[in-house]
Parts: C-alpha cells; sequence; structure tokens
C-alpha cells in the first residue's frame, strides 16, 4: 500500500486542506477537526483500500488506519502546505472542537459531560430501589422492617444527596474547584437550613428574603449555582495573592454563593426544574400516544446526535419530583426495536458471518448496549434502522396508551432494567415487557419486509502488515504479508473480566473492524506482554501499545476509549519502541480509578491486527482472567 499516495486520497476526500482545522492521530485512527464535516466524502472513505473506517464521534471526524497511522498521519501532514497546528495524539484536539461548537452542542457536551460521570451511583441506587420494590410486591419484605428502611435509605440515598453529586461532577466540567462546590451543595442542604424551609414560609438573611423551597433530590438549582459560582471563584483566583489563595478563595466564593442560592439562583432552578417536570407530565396526560410515538421513534437518531443527553435532568427532575418518568420506558423500546432490527438482519441475510455478527449484537442490544446493532448492522443496511425506528414508534404507541410508567433509573434501557417497572400495579410490569416485545418483533418483521441490499455493503479492508512507525522500531522483527504464520496462543496482558469486542462501545472495535480477539475489563492498573516478540509502536498519550510477536503476530492493546484525550495523564510507560519483550513483562501502568472518575471507561480491547493471516481466534473460555494466563490463541 502506497501511504503517500493514500494520504494525498485522504486530504481530498475530508474536503481538502482548507477543510481542515487540527489533525491529530492515535494509535489506530486520523482525528480531523474539520470546519464543515459535510464537505468529507465519508461513502468514497469508507471504501478507499487502507482505510478501515470512518465515524464521527465527540465532533471530530475519524479515519481508521490501523497499526500503519503513524506513516499515513505524517505523509499527510507533509502534504499540506501549513501545520495542522498538532503535534501528535495529545494534542490539543480539544480545544479546537470547543471553538467550533455552537452554544446547543456546547450544552449537550456540558448536560452529558456532566451526568456520564454520576450514572454509575444514580444507576445503582436506582437498582436497588427496583430489587426492594420486587422484594415488597412479592411479599418477601415487609415495608415495616429495619432491613426495609436501610435497603431504601442505600436506594434512595443517592438522590436525596444528589445535588452534592452533581455539584462535584458540574464543577469538574466547569473546571472550577469540585470541592468548594460540594460545600455549596452541602449549605443549602444542611439539615437546619432544610428545617428553616420545611414549613413552607419565608426566612431572610440581612434582611433579604429567603424564599422557602427544598433542594433535596433537585437538579436544576445546584447545577445553576455551580456555574456562577465557577465564575466566582475564578475571578476571585485572579485578584487575590498566592500566598493568600487557598484561604481566601474558597471562604470568599462560599459566603457570596450559598445565601445567593438560597435567595435566588435556588428558587428560579426550582421553579425552572418543576415546570419542566409539570410539562412532560401534562403533554403525557394530555398528548400520550402522540408524544409517545414521537419519542419512541426518534430516540435513536437522539442517541445518535448526542441529544439524548438534554433528557437526563428531565428524567432525574421528573423521578425526584413525581416519583415515576415516562421517558425511560420509551427508552426501553428503542433499544429493544434496535435489537429486533439486528435480529431481522439475522434471518434474512444469506451471508454467515452477517448472521452471526446480527444475531450476537441484536441480543447485546436487548440487554441494553445498542451500539454494536445499530453502527455494525442497522444503519449499516440502512433499511434495517428505518425498521428499527418504526419498531419504537409503534412500542411507544403501546406505552403511551398504557400509561408506562418507570419508578426508578436503573442506567442501561434494556432487559436487566425492568425492576424499573415494578409499581404496587404489577400490570405497569406487565405492559412494559409486552410493549418491548412488541418493538422487537415489529422491527423484525418490518426488516425482513423491508429487505436490504447486502452487495452494497463493502468488507472491511484487511490492515496491511505494520511498517516501523519510529526509527525504535525499525530493529522490530515485523513480518510480510506473505510469511507463512503459525498458530498464536496469546496471553492475557490485564487481570480483569474477559468481554467479548462487541461490549466494547467504539465501532472500529466492536465491530472487529480493526481486528479480532478479546476486551478486559481491568481490576488493577498494569499491563504485560501477552506475547513474546517486539514492541513496535507505543502512542505518545500511553493509552495504545502495538506489539508484533516472534511468529508474525501483530497485536493492539488499547487501554479505555477515547483516552487519547487525557494527553498521557494517568498512564505510564514501562517501555520503548522497539523493545524486545515475553510474556509477564510490565509494558505499562496506569490509574485505573483515576481514568475511570475522568469520565472514561477502561476496557481494554487485545487484538490481532493482522486477521488476514489467521483463519480464527480460539477462546480459552474464562470469564475472569489473571496477567499471564491464555487468554486466545490464534489459529493459523
Amino acid at each position: 500500500m502506497d501511504k503517500q499516495q493514500l494520504s494525498k486520497d485522504i486530504l481530498k476526500l475530508v474536503g481538502g486542506e482548507e477543510n481542515i482545522d487540527q489533525v491529530t492521530h492515535c494509535m489506530t485512527r486520523l482525528r480531523f477537526n474539520l470546519n464543515d464535516n459535510q464537505k468529507a466524502d465519508k461513502a468514497t472513505l469508507k471504501n478507499t483500500p487502507g482505510v478501515m473506517g470512518v465515524m464521527e464521534n465527540g465532533g471530530q471526524f475519524q479515519v481508521i488506519i490501523g497499526n500503519d497511522v503513524p506513516i499515513v498521519y505524517n505523509a499527510l501532514v507533509g502534504n499540506m502546505s501549513k501545520s495542522p497546528n498538532a503535534d501528535n495524539a495529545t494534542s490539543s484536539a480539544s480545544t479546537g472542537e470547543k471553538k467550533k461548537r455552537n452554544p446547543i452542542s456546547a450544552l449537550f457536551d456540558f448536560i452529558s459531560g456532566m451526568f456520564t460521570p454520576i450514572l454509575p451511583a444514580i444507576t445503582g441506587a436506582g437498582m436497588i430501589k427496583g430489587i426492594v420494590a420486587i422484594l415488597v410486591a412479592l411479599g418477601w419484605l415487609s415495608d415495616t422492617s429495619s432491613t426495609y428502611i436501610i435497603l431504601s435509605a442505600i436506594g434512595d440515598g443517592a438522590f436525596y444527596f444528589l445535588p452534592i453529586i452533581l455539584a462535584i461532577s458540574a464543577a469538574r466540567k466547569l473546571g472550577s474547584n469540585m470541592y468548594i462546590a460540594a460545600a455549596l451543595a452541602a449549605g443549602i442542604m444542611h439539615p437546619t437550613i432544610t428545617a428553616l424551609l420545611a414549613d413552607g414560609h419565608n426566612s431572610s438573611f440581612m434582611g433579604i428574603t429567603v424564599i422557602a423551597a427544598t433542594y433535596s433530590s433537585t437538579v436544576i438549582p445546584i447545577v445553576l449555582a455551580v456555574w456562577i459560582a465557577s465564575y466566582v471563584e475564578k475571578a476571585v483566583d485572579r485578584v487575590i495573592h498566592a500566598s493568600l489563595k487557598l484561604l481566601i478563595v474558597p471562604t470568599v466564593t462560599l459566603l457570596i454563593m450559598v445565601p445567593l442560592t438560597l435567595m435566588t439562583v435556588g428558587p428560579l432552578g426550582t421553579v425552572l426544574g418543576n415546570g419542566l417536570s409539570g410539562g412532560i407530565s401534562w403533554l403525557f396526560d394530555n398528548m400520550s400516544i402522540f408524544a409517545s410515538i414521537l419519542i419512541g421513534g426518534t430516540m435513536s437518531l437522539l442517541i445518535i446526535t448526542g441529544m439524548h443527553y438534554a433528557l437526563l435532568p428531565i428524567v432525574v427532575g421528573s423521578m425526584t419530583t413525581l416519583g415515576y418518568d415516562f421517558i425511560i420506558p420509551l427508552m426501553f423500546a428503542a433499544n429493544l426495536a434496535q435489537g429486533g432490527a439486528a435480529f431481522g438482519v439475522g434471518l434474512r441475510s444469506r451471508n454467515s458471518k452477517t448472521k452471526s455478527l446480527a444475531y450476537s449484537t441484536g441480543l447485546t442490544a436487548i440487554m441494553g448496549i445498542t451500539e454494536p446493532a445499530m453502527y455494525g448492522i442497522n444503519m449499516k443496511f440502512k433499511k434495517p434502522f428505518i425498521a428499527a425506528l418504526s419498531g419504537g414508534a409503534i412500542a411507544g404507541a403501546f406505552m403511551g396508551i398504557f400509561n408506562v410508567k418507570s419508578y426508578v433509573i436503573t442506567g442501561l434501557a434494556g432487559l436487566p432494567s425492568i425492576a424499573a417497572f415494578v409499581s404496587p400495579a404489577i400490570s405497569t410490569l406487565i405492559y412494559a415487557l409486552v410493549g418491548g416485545l412488541i418493538a422487537i418483533v415489529a422491527a423484525a418483521i418490518i426488516t425482513y419486509i423491508l429487505g436490504f441490499q447486502e452487495e452494497n455493503v463493502s468488507e472491511p479492508v484487511a490492515a496491511p502488515a505494520a511498517e516501523p512507525a519510529t526509527p525504535a522500531a525499525t530493529t522490530s522483527a515485523a513480518v510480510t504479508e506473505e510469511a507463512k504464520a503459525q498458530d498464536e496462543q496469546v496471553f492475557s496482558p490485564i487481570t480483569g473480566e474477559v468481554k467479548p469486542l462487541s461490549e466494547v462501545p467504539d465501532p472500529a472495535f466492536s465491530e472487529e473492524i480493526m481486528g479480532k480477539g478479546f476486551a478486559i475489563q481491568p481490576s488493577e492498573g498494569r499491563v504485560v506482554s501477552p506475547i513474546n516478540g517486539t514492541v513496535f509502536s507505543l502512542s505518545k498519550s500511553g493509552h495504545a501499545i502495538g506489539l508484533v510477536s516472534d511468529t508474525g503476530a501483530e497485536m493492539l492493546i488499547h487501554i479505555g476509549i477515547d483516552t487519547v484525550k487525557l494527553k498521557g495523564q494517568f498512564f505510564s510507560p514501562k517501555v520503548q519502541a522497539g523493545a524486545k519483550v515475553a510474556v509477564g513483562d510490565v509494558l505499562m501502568e496506569f490509574d485505573r480509578e483515576q481514568i475511570e472518575k475522568a469520565g472514561y471507561t477502561t476496557i481494554t480491547p487485545v487484538i490481532i491486527t493482522n486477521m488476514h493471516q489467521y483463519e480464527s481466534i480460539e477462546s480459552a473460555g474464562r470469564t475472569t482472567i489473571k496477567e499471564k494466563d491464555l487468554l486466545f490463541t490464534a489459529k493459523a
């Protein structure tokens, strides 16, 4: 493959040099910040030899190349008359992205960045609330017992103190001090303040009226307060001498913001939150079928664009103020419809590989993880995606007619979240299950009737054999395509839980575009060599390692998804490109907890990238694994 020609083709197909604001690369893909994504010819790019896939994510236009991405990147930059203003994968692509985003995109980014890190907390609490409801409904637990009280407190705790959790997450996203924000939330939720305002009578602070309001379980008041506090904190920080910052900045910020929140920001946010919840409630009370069809039929489109994050404050607000929500059942219907459409593809397809992928991703979708089915099957064949939208709308109509509600937030809207629909009226659970079945069956039938053209879908182009990415890598035992491959045993580089690639939230891996293998959800923050061979590339950000074994297997270990954006933070490489390694040699250490706190998943794909030299991957059959345990065998 002529990398110079490939780089020229890519440069032309992304809209030319004048359409490029910035370009960087990570371990596997070119990451463009384009002035206008519409000027890029995605269809032609996807079918360009040497390009393994194209995707848009987080405002970036990404062209998946594989192991040769450093070579293609250097050739691309060499063909440009001006510098792309980015030196490597750790460059400030996010800066260019922020500059380009309009206010609506910035708002969605803020909401998603604030809610995504806290979802595990409210999901876990919601599941406990659902389990307690099931136990009470079955008569296995008395609602007057101390066990019930303790379990209820565990389930309610995250929601009652939601303002504190949100304050921390919002401050992190805004770049202000998370602990000052938490202290602000704690101040307005202090038991003394709660008791003072609980009787419905207004109080006063220094002669200024403090309007009675309750802040537990609310969303908008604390978000507004932390947003304003971020400006106050930064303004005070600018004018205070460095020796006094620790003392003065938090003191002044809290003295200003806690009273201001109680007097103005909090009541305003409460009114807005109640208005949103009340408006949604009115819409479903008076136009239930129309609203359910509209949201159920478009939910997948909202997920693709990222606009579904705008619904999260409404969902949480409705759940905390009304005790139930109408939107989660429609997410449930839309997700199951994506699974149903994938099943329809499996039933109609004559290609064994497509059948297998359709059934596996369909199953994953009805469990609540829709990306593999949505991107890997339904959108690829186009008509099945239309069928999925139709299935979501039909199931949405059913749920609207029978007024299906969710009573807890359970995270993934799939079959595991069925506890969300448990209420004193068992009919709600039954209607939710029937609605989900309607979504699956309707989408599958519509897919089968509409059909699709498999011949129009190009098979992914296999990655060519890796070429040296750095001078140091020239010592590696790179094997040419013509070399005869041998069976390769791949040992686990990480201790953790083994996952199929379909569970990786990135189509480049879940659709096996990059190669085949397995993923590991780490329980420890260390990576060791899975083979005897050579390190042929190491990303400057530390998140990805390329290896070639002594027998010719080319491998990629990719720690987390989108962790290139951390710019090397929390990663500590222990080897360099060109180093000879044996099974068990330490390659990398990383801070798993800090990476996850920063909002990134640490699930780690371990894949063979030159699968064109192998016939299949044979799993060792483990679900949990330790370093140096056999993970899989690549059969030649």
